[in-house]
């Protein structure tokens, strides 16, 4: 049985949703353009990026693990800093 920090950890994490062939955004040069979403809960990131359907699948899973990492840690960036 795990604690409810675990469970709260495992349900919020970030995944990587789907990963799709898409056009180049505008004003960009034609290419492999990917389109990807990460996804916590109701909350939804999307990327574009060049490459192969498998470099950028990679990609997007290397940026929702450091999501997770960066999250597990409890402390967010924008949060106010104490003072000592």
């Amino acid at each position: 049985m795990g604690s409810e920090t675990e469970t709260t950890t495992k349900v919020n994490k970030y995944k990587v949703e789907r990963v799709e062939k898409t056009e180049a955004p505008d004003g960009m040069p034609e290419g492999n353009w990917h389109r990807y979403v990460i996804g916590q809960g109701s909350s939804r990131i999307e990327g574009l990026k060049t490459g192969t359907l498998k470099a950028v699948t990679q990609h997007a899973q290397t940026v929702a693990e450091d999501l997770n990492s960066r999250a597990g840690k409890g402390n967010s960036a924008y949060a106010a800093r104490k003072r000592k």
